[in-house]
């Protein structure tokens, strides 16, 4: 989770954290505001209404949360500057020895085919600081589809056109059921006010029964016989049935009658029509299937030695807000003193989601968010491996060598690794 940006002591050192760091909004309807570039001070009251957004959602949706801007921690991490080398970090974050192996100490007490040895004994040959910025640009989208419902009409009142005409897909008032903004998933179902028909079914003409497929498969379509019977197939029709010692008795399954009654019909010739339950009508009607989701595009830009740590590391780490802007269409961010931000800024707005033919665009948000990272290389007598520390959780990643591992693929430690 990302830290808080502003805390209650920091209020007081605004004006001399802001000649150093401006981050300014542009909506998307305006360009960007030349008295901003360049300078010198920019107050809190002339940043967070910078970060006013484009034009609403339709007024079906609830009003857009327009967050202010977010300012990172100085003491906490270092950013990029337009004016020195652009990956180049003003601060770090400072990690001693004994805080360093006790990490590692802890990582490697949770497998149980690991040594402690090399954590506690081997030297710490660098600490390379290699931050990781990641981007991501969220599309909160309402997507509507209209689905027929045909089911046995039982009788009664029914919601149809006398009642008024039927309403458009994108006409329906929904805001009972609208989820909060940035949601996963959700889906409802909603039947189309005065959608509703009542129609003679065309299984049985309206008459409640088909034909018996069994006892009148051979009769002509629409027409059935009544009282047809069935060969009994115990005695084969004769009524009775034969032994071994020559000596026939009465067949007992059809009382020596050789037939026995459609299994069927029990020999009515028709049978309960499926489709309408017997009833002979059917209730057509309109359903809107709606749902809403959130479609997430997410760029990770990793300096220098991190280039190694799968981009899944960084989904759970903790690290600090550079920019969380809200509208119902982000423009990249500016940053007035970091071109590789407002570069990394446009290439994850670039990435934004296809949004199907049957939805609308209901909002979107673009953060940008900076997760510090340490790699630390230990040593001894010619051996050497890595790991790194991500984020402020402090948690370990150890990519594939560690030299005293134990374990020979007969325990679950290996399963450990994946995470």
């Amino acid at each position: 989770m990302d830290k808080p940006l502003l805390s209650g002591s920091e209020k007081t050192n605004e004006s001399e954290r802001l000649d150093s760091y401006q981050y300014l909004q542009r909506n998307s309807s305006s360009a960007r505001n030349p008295s901003f570039a360049g300078a010198g001070v920019v107050t809190v009251e002339e940043i967070r209404t910078a970060s006013a957004v484009s034009s609403d959602p339709p007024s079906l949706y609830p009003p857009v949360i327009k967050t202010p801007v977010s300012l990172p921690i100085p003491q906490a991490i270092g950013y990029p500057s337009a004016s020195g080398a652009g990956h180049e970090l003003q601060q770090r974050q400072f990690l001693d020895e004994i805080e360093i192996r006790e990490l590692l100490i802890d990582h490697i007490g949770h497998r149980c085919c690991w040594g402690s040895r090399p954590a506690r004994t081997w030297k710490i040959h660098a600490v390379e600081d290699c931050n990781v910025y990641v981007g991501t640009l969220d599309t909160f989208i309402e997507e509507r589809e209209a689905l027929t419902q045909t089911v046995p009409f039982t009788g009664g009142e029914f919601n149809g056109k006398k009642h008024g005409s039927e309403p458009g897909l994108w006409e329906l008032d929904l805001r009972p059921q609208f989820p909060t903004l940035f949601v996963p998933y959700k889906e409802t179902q909603v039947l189309v006010p005065n959608s509703e028909t009542v129609e003679k079914c065309t299984g049985c003409t309206g008459r409640g029964d088909v034909v018996c497929p069994t006892c009148n498969a051979d009769g002509e379509p629409g027409f059935y016989k009544e009282n047809q019977m069935m060969k009994c197939s115990t005695c084969y029709g004769r009524g009775l049935v034969a032994h071994k010692d020559g000596s026939d008795t009465i067949c007992t399954n059809c009382n020596g009658k050789g037939k026995l009654p459609c299994p069927t019909c029990q020999s009515r010739g028709l049978i309960k029509c499926q489709t309408c339950d017997s009833t002979g009508s059917l209730l057509t009607s309109s359903i809107a299937v709606v749902k809403w989701k959130t479609l997430s595009k997410r760029k990770v830009s990793a300096t220098r030695g991190a280039g190694s740590v799968p981009e899944e590391v960084f989904d759970r780490a903790e690290g600090v807000q550079l920019c969380n802007t809200q509208a119902y269409q982000c423009t990249p961010a500016y940053f007035a003193d970091s071109y590789f931000l407002n570069r990394f800024s446009s290439e994850v707005i670039s990435l934004r989601a296809e949004v199907p033919p049957t939805a609308n665009v209901v909002c979107e948000r673009h953060t940008i968010s900076v997760v510090p990272v340490t790699r630390v290389t230990m040593e001894d007598r010619g051996k050497a491996f890595s790991f790194y520390i991500i984020g402020f959780g402090k948690e370990i990643y150890l990519k594939d060598y560690y030299p005293a591992r134990f374990c020979w693929g007969l325990c679950p430690c290996l399963e450990w690794l994946k995470v």
